[in-house]
C-alpha cells in the first residue's frame, strides 16, 4: 500500500474523493457484517466487492453452509440480520470420535442452558439475510460490483481507487478481501504459514433419518470427516482428505462418490443421497504479523486462517467484527480519529491472542488425530473419554463451542453495539 501526503499536494487532475466515515474491500459474510455494524454505530460507511450483489441474492443452492457459533448468531441479532434468516438448524449436541475407537466425547447442549451450540445456515441464506439487512441501513452503501485498483493510506485519510475511475476517502480502511488479501499485500504486512497436505471436500447430504440436531466431528486416517446438521433432513458435510487422493474423489461419478461417502458415513442416518455440487479447496494456515496500520485493519481470512478441524473461521471472523466495531464505535463517540494507531492498536491486542490460540489448538488437533501411532492414539482417545467423564472440564469446553467465553465485545453477549 502506498503511503502518501494529503489530498491537497496530489495533482489536480485527479478525481476528488468521495468522503466516507470507513471502507470495507470484500463483501462476503463477514465484510457485510462489519460494513452493517459500523453503519449502526453511525459511521457513514461504503462495503466494496467484486461480485454483482444481484447475482448474489438470487444465487441457487450451490451446497454450501456455515456453522455459526450461537455467540455469534446474538451479534448478528444485533445488528438486525438474524431475523432475516429463513432457515437454520440448532445444533443440539456435538460427537466427537478417534475412527472406530469405542470411546468418545459427547456433548449436549441442555447440559449448560437452554440454548443451542449454534446453528447451521447455508450461505446463500446467510447472504440474503445480510442484504435484508443492509437494505434497512441508510448509512450502509453496497459499491458492487466493482474493482479496486489501488488503496493507499496518508496522515489524514486512507484512499481507494475504483476501476470506473471513483475514488472513495475515509479516516478508516478495513480489508475484509480473503486468505489472499490484496490490501494487506500492497500494504507491506506479510504473513506466515504452510498448505497442508490435505484437501477439503465440501458438499450437502440428503438422508431419511433425522439427525436430531447432532454434529459429528470423526477423525478418519487422513483427517477429520464432520457431519452438521441442516434443515429439511440433509447435513452438511466438511471431508478432509489427502490432497494427492482428493481429485479422485472428486471426478467420482455419482454412484462412486456416494459409495465414498457411505464407507465413511455408516448406516445410522438411512440412505444417502447427495444433492448439489461438491467443492474441494486446499487447507492451508496462515496469520497476519499485524492485524493494523495506520488508518488499515484486517479482519476475517485476510488477517488469519486456520485448519477447518473446528469449523470456527467464520467464527473467528465474526468475533473481529464484533471487537472491531467496538473499538470504533467507542472512540467515535468520543470524537477520537478512528483510524488512529491507538485506537486501531486496541483492536489488535483484543482479537490476537484469541486468534493465535485457536490457530495452535487446530491445528495441534490436525496433526495429533491425523497420526495413527498406536501409543498416540491410545492416549488421544483416554483424552477424549477424560473430557467426558470430568463435568466441569467438560462445560469450558462447551462453553467454549458456544464461544460464550473470554472477553466478549458487547455484541457477542447480546449487548447493543
Amino acid at each position: 500500500m502506498n503511503r502518501r501526503p494529503s489530498s491537497s499536494s496530489r495533482a489536480a487532475a485527479d478525481p476528488v474523493a468521495e468522503r466516507v466515515d470507513a471502507i470495507v474491500v470484500g463483501g462476503g459474510l463477514v465484510g457485510l457484517s462489519i460494513g452493517l455494524a459500523c453503519a449502526r454505530a453511525g459511521l457513514e460507511t461504503a462495503v466494496i466487492d467484486r461480485a454483482p450483489a444481484a447475482a448474489l441474492v438470487e444465487e441457487a443452492f450451490d451446497g454450501r453452509a456455515s456453522a455459526i457459533a450461537y455467540a455469534g448468531c446474538r451479534a448478528l441479532e444485533g445488528l438486525g440480520v438474524w431475523r432475516h434468516v429463513a432457515a437454520a438448524e440448532p445444533i443440539r449436541e456435538i460427537r466427537v470420535t478417534d475412527d472406530d475407537s469405542p470411546l468418545f466425547l459427547h456433548y449436549d447442549h441442555a447440559e449448560i442452558g437452554d440454548a443451542p451450540f449454534g446453528y447451521m445456515v447455508e450461505n446463500r441464506v446467510m447472504r440474503r439475510a445480510l442484504y435484508a439487512a443492509l437494505a434497512e441501513t441508510p448509512a450502509l452503501r453496497l459499491i458492487a460490483p466493482a474493482e479496486v485498483r489501488r488503496a493507499s493510506t496518508g496522515e489524514t485519510a486512507a484512499e481507494v481507487d475504483l476501476g470506473d475511475g471513483r475514488r472513495l476517502a475515509a479516516p478508516l480502511l478495513i480489508a475484509a478481501d480473503g486468505k489472499g488479501s490484496p490490501i494487506r499485500q500492497a500494504a507491506g504486512i506479510r504473513s506466515f504459514g504452510w498448505r497442508y497436505p490435505q484437501d477439503g471436500i465440501v458438499c450437502t447430504v440428503a438422508h431419511e433419518r433425522p439427525h436430531h440436531g447432532i454434529a459429528e466431528e470423526r477423525f478418519l486416517p487422513a483427517g477429520p470427516f464432520a457431519i452438521l446438521p441442516l434443515t429439511e433432513n440433509r447435513v452438511s458435510l466438511v471431508w478432509t482428505e489427502r490432497a494427492d487422493l482428493a481429485p479422485t474423489i472428486m471426478a467420482l461419478d455419482e454412484a462412486g462418490f456416494q459409495a465414498e461417502l457411505e464407507a465413511r458415513f455408516g448406516d445410522y442416518l438411512g440412505r444417502l443421497t447427495p444433492v448439489g455440487p461438491r467443492w474441494r479447496y486446499p487447507l492451508a494456515f496462515h496469520l497476519a504479523e499485524s492485524y493494523v496500520r495506520p488508518r488499515l485493519a484486517l479482519i476475517g481470512d485476510a488477517a488469519h486462517l486456520i485448519h477447518p478441524i473446528a469449523g470456527q473461521g467464520l467464527n473467528l471472523g465474526l468475533r473481529d467484527m464484533a471487537a472491531l466495531a467496538e473499538v470504533v464505535a467507542d472512540a467515535a463517540r468520543l470524537g477520537l480519529d478512528i483510524g488512529a494507531p491507538t485506537v486501531l492498536e486496541r483492536y489488535e491486542r483484543w482479537r490476537r491472542f484469541d486468534n493465535l490460540l485457536l490457530a495452535g489448538i487446530t491445528d495441534g488437533l490436525n496433526g495429533l488425530f491425523s497420526n495413527r501411532a498406536e501409543p498416540l492414539r491410545l492416549a488421544r482417545d483416554l483424552g477424549l473419554d477424560m473430557v467426558n467423564r470430568l463435568p466441569p472440564l467438560k462445560r469450558f469446553f462447551m462453553r467454549h463451542a458456544r464461544g460464550t467465553i473470554g472477553e466478549l465485545p458487547r455484541l457477542l453477549k447480546g449487548e447493543v453495539l
